[in-house]
């Protein structure tokens, strides 16, 4: 796929913008692989609301750019390759959509400003222990007493949720239908009373997900369900294709690579060897940058189809698992590359509030958080197991 001049303009300003406007400091943080806060995410935000770049995939009528599968594109890989973090999702990439396909004039109303501006954040309530990639057994009960929906349950992966305002939550509504048919699409408050967030403090040290407990959870039913009642498996399935898809670009894998590779082409001793002049690990190095470049063209032929209004099919699930499957296979690299550099690591230095400056961060401190959260990618978003399956009957139309 080439791009035409006037994507290349569009690529141009937003290079520009993001090295005069993104904090240095947070594009530190986001590259050494440290914990980054709300605050951060909200800086960012801010900025890109105050431009209006905040919502790319959303149409001018509710504050988005309206760009197409390119424009986002590109936006999403000059953005990543500068290190700026990825804003949280949940409302700008999953709900909102969803709201604007599905929900009430007076849900619009409420929500999608709110979302835009940052003032509502939301997190997303699906997964359960024991209903992860058969999501259609979940348990989590809602029932209607008077004019309320009282909610019962757990939920857990649920990412970002100490940072969120705002919940959308898959729930059972009824134990009577097919099970698919038994479930609906509910919004609410994080802070109504029987919520409960307890930290899952995941391999890297680090908090990014939580489990949530609902008890006697009471919200009102004006305004809380999205679609129909017992539809929800249908709004589910609509936004896991965009989570999967997402900006599509391969452009923190690329700034892995580049740090891969300054540490290989150093000076490892004083005879003057290098990590790159052994050929093992320059096979393999060379190994994962073919790969990179393999699923980079796959998205790029991906948008060619959108930009000519084409089928793509499953072409999203399939992105979602090379993806995965080349972000884990560049950090099992990283990992030998910076060998006893990143075992044992300091975890206190990639927390908020740390005022020294570990050795080696800028090359080997994210390595092995980046290597442990990344064992996950194959599994978030719908598992790669899942997703083959999808795959395969799409393509053998079973």
């Amino acid at each position: 796929m080439l791009f035409g001049p006037a994507e290349e303009a569009f690529r141009e300003e937003v290079r520009d913008f993001i090295a005069e406007k993104l904090p240095k400091d947070i594009a530190k943080k986001h590259l050494a692989g440290m914990e980054m806060q709300k605050e951060d995410y909200m800086r960012w935000h801010k900025i890109l609301f105050e431009k209006g770049w905040v919502a790319p995939n959303w149409p001018k009528e509710y504050g988005g750019c309206e760009w197409d599968a390119v424009q986002r594109y590109i936006f999403d890989e000059e953005a990543g390759l500068a290190g700026a973090p990825r804003l949280s999702g949940f409302g700008l990439n999953m709900c909102g959509p969803v709201l604007m396909a599905f929900g009430t004039p007076e849900q619009k109303a409420e929500h999608l400003p709110k979302i835009l501006s940052g003032e509502r954040v939301f997190c997303q309530g699906y997964s359960e222990p024991g209903s992860g990639s058969d999501l259609a057994s979940l348990k989590t009960r809602a029932v209607k007493e008077g004019d309320h929906w009282v909610i019962n349950g757990q939920k857990i992966w649920t990412s970002l949720a100490h940072h969120a305002d705002w919940i959308f939550c898959l729930v059972r509504t009824s134990i009577e239908a097919k099970k698919q048919d038994g479930i609906s699409f509910l919004i609410f408050d994080m802070k109504t009373p029987g919520v409960e967030i307890r930290p899952i403090i995941t391999m890297n040290g680090l908090h990014h997900t939580n489990e949530t407990f609902y008890t006697d959870v009471r919200v009102p039913i004006e305004g809380t369900l999205v679609g129909e009642e017992g539809r929800g498996w249908t709004i589910a399935k609509f936004l896991l294709g965009h989570e999967r898809m997402g900006g599509g670009s391969m452009a923190e894998v690329k700034v892995a690579l580049r740090r891969l590779r300054e540490i290989a082409e150093q000076e490892r001793d004083s005879d003057g060897e290098r990590l790159i002049d052994d050929d093992y690990f320059r096979r393999k190095l060379m190994d994962a940058e073919t790969q990179t470049i393999s699923c980079e063209q796959f998205v790029l032929r991906t948008l060619s189809a959108y930009r000519s209004n084409k089928e793509i099919g499953a072409a999203a699930n399939m992105i979602k698992v090379r993806r995965s499957e080349v972000q884990q296979l560049v950090t099992e690299i990283g990992t030998e590359a910076g060998a006893y550099y990143c075992q044992p690591y300091n975890l206190e230095a990639l927390r908020f509030g740390w005022n020294e400056e570990p050795v080696g961060a800028e090359y080997f401190n994210g390595l092995t958080p980046n290597y442990t959260f990344l064992r996950a990618a194959s599994i978030y978003s719908g598992s790669n197991e899942i997703q083959r399956n999808i795959v395969s009957k799409g393509t053998l139309r079973l």
